[in-house]
């Protein structure tokens, strides 16, 4: 572990600014790191689109997982395979002795949004999945930043260990928070990441966290014409709980999220369901929060069962923390991230952002075409997704950022997201992150005094006392919950 220095030292420097950012000795290496991962933008860029054109669901990354393992491999790191129970994800390290640097790669696509590189909607193969959330890009420029830094420290002789998580099924599966309950990141003293976007941006913002669960009735099956009385519909208490849950709503913290799908609802009209299934994602910014509102979601569930004869059941199929911000990484992090910049069109690119911009539906509402280029200002948010790299940060000090591999305005989780994914625009976006991630850690490793600053900060935000719990419980994972 690396040395630390009392926390009411480090948390007075903090409050009165006298620790200089760009402190750290890594300036000497900048350059060499940048040309390192330049020289390889090809390369990467290709890695990226394999995996692109691979688009493997969640828990099904078989071919994603194995390439980039190998490129880890053949840049010297032991990789380690299907770790936590989970046949996709590894860890791969490289080097030796603290300071320990970790990153994040992640590589599910999204069921449905298959694409071509295409201004118009065009899916390559109709009804196949697609990366629509980047994560073809977000574990490529992961590694591509490790590789890098493997490369200067075997050159530098410094000491140091730099391992990458493959975490598989972020989409809904949960993967990190099972690496996280194997005490896997526990040899880590911070943890390094990004994700893809519209923009570059490394505010020290955070997320919501979410609980999302499948509600199971069962009843008594019946001729529906002949014999209703002798049923008890399942499908009765999915829609007794769905309506006590909308009644909810408006008893609800402002900032929860409650959506939900009917998944079963019986087979035929004329027969009582003796079966049926309801999917809910609930959301809020404050794990304690949501603990409470989980509870009366749950309760209305068992209501809907009392008052329709029916029996209810509960599988939670995934549970994240909200993301806790780091907020002295963060502003190391964006200097890093300013030092780098933002994404430069080619002509080809200009073209494709102008028409795909024609697609959204409310552009002017958002950044508009050239912010690509700029780092947007520091503006701390919430964000109102979740990610499962919630429960990595509330274990170990952790940054991310955000890069522009999107044309500015487009959402992710779209067809157009999946578009600029597999062009060059996403490529271009993708080496930011991974210059910028590069330089960061460089800095961590080569003065571990700002690691001392980071994770006095990270117990402050925890409080006293604080203990994780994965609120996925002792399931296994869910490996076939996109199958």
């Amino acid at each position: 572990m690396t040395r630390r220095l009392p926390a009411i030292v480090l948390s007075g420097l903090i409050a009165i600014g006298v620790w200089p950012l760009a402190q750290g000795g890594a300036a000497d290496s900048s350059a060499a790191l940048l040309d390192s991962i330049e020289s390889r933008r090809a390369h990467h860029a290709e890695v990226a689109r394999q995996i692109w054109e691979f688009a493997e669901l969640g828990y099904q990354e078989q071919r994603s997982s194995a390439l980039l393992q190998s490129e880890l491999r053949a840049g010297g790191f032991d990789v380690k395979t299907g770790v936590a129970d989970m046949p996709t994800a590894f860890v791969a390290t490289y080097g030796s002795g603290p300071p320990s640097i970790g990153f994040i790669a992640e590589f599910d696509a999204l069921p449905g949004l298959s694409q071509e590189v295409s201004s118009s909607r065009r899916a390559a193969v109709e009804g196949a999945p697609g990366h629509g959330c980047g994560h073809n890009l977000l574990g490529t420029g992961s590694i591509a930043a490790a590789l890098a830094l493997a490369e200067w420290l075997a050159s530098s002789h410094r000491p140091g260990t730099l391992t990458v998580f493959g975490t598989p099924a972020q989409e809904g599966g949960a993967g990190k928070v099972y690496m996280v309950r194997a005490g896997l990141l526990a040899s880590v003293d911070t943890v390094v990441s990004w994700h893809p976007g519209d923009r570059n941006d490394a505010s020290a913002s955070s997320t919501n966290a979410y609980i999302n669960a499948k509600f199971r009735f069962h009843g008594v099956a019946s001729h529906a014409a002949s014999a209703p009385e002798k049923g008890r519909s399942a499908l009765d208490g999915v829609e007794a709980m769905n309506h006590m849950i909308n009644l909810l709503r408006e008893h609800l913290p402002q900032e929860t999220r409650v959506q939900y799908i009917i998944t079963r609802g019986g087979s035929a009209p004329n027969v009582v369901p003796d079966l049926a299934e309801v999917y809910y994602d609930v959301r809020h910014r404050d794990m304690p929060t949501l603990d409470g509102i989980w509870n009366r979601i749950v309760d209305a569930a068992r209501g809907a069962a009392l008052g329709t004869g029916t029996t209810m059941d509960v599988e939670v199929i995934s549970a994240v923390y909200n993301l806790l911000p780091n907020e002295y990484l963060s502003k190391l992090m964006r200097e890093n991230l300013l030092r780098v910049g933002g994404v430069t069109y080619a002509p080809e690119d200009q073209l494709l952002a102008d028409e795909i911009r024609q697609t959204l539906t409310d552009p002017p509402a958002t950044l508009p075409v050239g912010s690509q280029s700029t780092v947007q200002p520091d503006r701390p948010v919430v964000a109102s997704s979740g990610s499962d790299l919630g429960d990595v940060s509330w274990n170990v000090p952790t940054v991310t950022m955000t890069a522009a591999t999107s044309v500015p305005g487009v959402p992710n989780h779209s067809w157009q997201a999946a578009a600029c994914a597999g062009s060059s625009i996403g490529a271009k976006g993708m080496i930011v992150a991974a210059k910028t991630m590069a330089l960061t850690a460089a800095q961590l490793l080569a003065d571990p005094r700002h690691l001392d600053m980071a994770t006095a900060e990270f117990d402050r935000r925890r409080g006293a006392g604080f203990v994780y719990k994965a609120r996925l419980g002792d399931r296994e994972p869910p490996l076939d919950y996109r199958r």
